[in-house]
């Protein structure tokens, strides 16, 4: 049997390929909120982990939020953590679990995620594909098929995101 309603167009997907111990990406939630206040629903914003060598905790927190998202704050979870960007070098884990407490998640949970790597292949994966599609620094974004890289300079990026969303959802329109 055939169905004749109208598909809903797919929203235009933004892939955010972040490290939750990056200054760059930190400053970048501003034009993350802009994006979101301006499209809604229209775009679809997904987080997508690359932790970088550099940072030693960067890997443990992509775990982190990935626990985050499963108990349903992953953003606020995300800006939380990025806030205090340089506390996360000086404490490590034990900052991952605070903070999930002060949103009051279950904190013990979050240790247990932390411990049993629950959340591993789902970072790695994320890794493996920012490497294959040429991600080697954050943040950077992907939309449209089109990377974008704000690892070197932000300038301009969110209008450049702007022009891609609009075209796709005019396309779709």
């Amino acid at each position: 049997m055939s169905d004749s309603s109208p598909a809903r167009p797919a929203s235009p997907v933004l892939d955010v390929w972040c490290e939750l111990q990056c200054p760059d990406c930190r400053d970048a939630l501003d034009d993350l909120r802009a994006l979101r206040a301006r499209y809604g629903d229209r775009l679809e914003l997904r987080l997508r982990h690359f932790p970088l060598e550099k940072h030693r905790h960067a890997f443990a927190a992509a775990q982190a939020a990935e626990e985050a998202a499963e108990q349903g704050q992953g953003w606020a979870y995300v800006e939380a953590v990025l806030a205090r960007v340089a506390e996360l070098d000086r404490r490590g884990e034990a900052l991952l679990v605070e903070v999930a407490a002060e949103l009051g998640l279950d904190a013990e949970e979050f240790d247990t995620a932390l411990i049993d790597g629950r959340h591993i292949l789902i970072v790695d994966a994320d890794q493996a594909e920012g490497k294959a599609i040429g991600v080697t620094g954050t943040p950077t974004y992907v939309i449209g098929g089109e990377r974008l890289d704000g690892g070197k300079s932000q300038e301009g990026l969110r209008e450049r995101v702007e022009e891609i969303a609009d075209r796709l959802l005019a396309e779709g329109a």
